[in-house]
């Protein structure tokens, strides 16, 4: 069977990469690459995204047995990328999406040079400090921690050149944003050397 596509999407907290991956799942169609992560599960996980929920002990296990493409510990948590479930899914022909920050898809890019890199922006350091805020989830100490990290991820994203395509996410404006990504994913599988 033809070889699948790896896509890798990053971007700052609040910049709206967790909707965009969702909608890009059911479009293209594409599968989520499964995590395993030492935090505790959300409601909004049951919708789409695949996780193995562990202690922390389990993680160290995985780990120290190669079982991940990536790992990082982030805002106080371990993740990592499950290597097997992506190997198979790619050897099955399918498109496999990991929404990960700067740091994985920089180990990512190491293993899977001709995976396709996406970098979601805000469409200015304001607009994300609002995002940040209107979210209700973190208090003030928090919100402006995650803003320090997310111009450095910014900052990191666009010195990498790992990424093939940086796309600004407006307000009210997923439509716009997924359909630039659909025809950038259409035109790196044609021809991946154009990127």
């Amino acid at each position: 069977m033809d070889t699948g596509l790896l896509i890798f999407v990053s971007g700052p907290s609040g910049v709206g990469k967790s909707t965009v991956c969702r909608r890009l799942a059911v479009e293209l169609p594409a599968e989520f690459a499964v995590s395993a992560t030492t935090r505790a599960g959300k409601p909004q996980d049951a919708f789409g995204k695949k996780y193995q929920f562990v202690e922390e002990p389990e993680f160290r296990r995985l780990l120290e047995n190669g079982a991940f493409l990536e790992y990082a510990y982030v805002f106080g948590n371990w993740y990592g990328t499950l290597k097997k479930p992506v190997e198979d899914g790619l050897a099955a022909g399918k498109i496999i999406l990991l929404e990960i920050d700067v740091q994985g898809a920089m180990q990512v890019h190491k293993l899977f040079p001709r995976a396709m890199g996406v970098f979601i922006l805000p469409p200015c350091e304001e607009d994300l400090l609002s995002r940040l805020r209107s979210r209700g989830r973190d208090d003030e100490a928090t919100i402006m921690r995650r803003f320090a990290e997310a111009q450095q991820e910014i900052r990191t994203a666009k010195a990498s050149e790992i990424y093939d395509l940086m796309v600004v996410n407006e307000d009210n404006g997923v439509d716009k944003t997924v359909e630039t990504i659909r025809k950038a994913i259409g035109k790196f599988k044609d021809d991946p050397t154009l990127f």
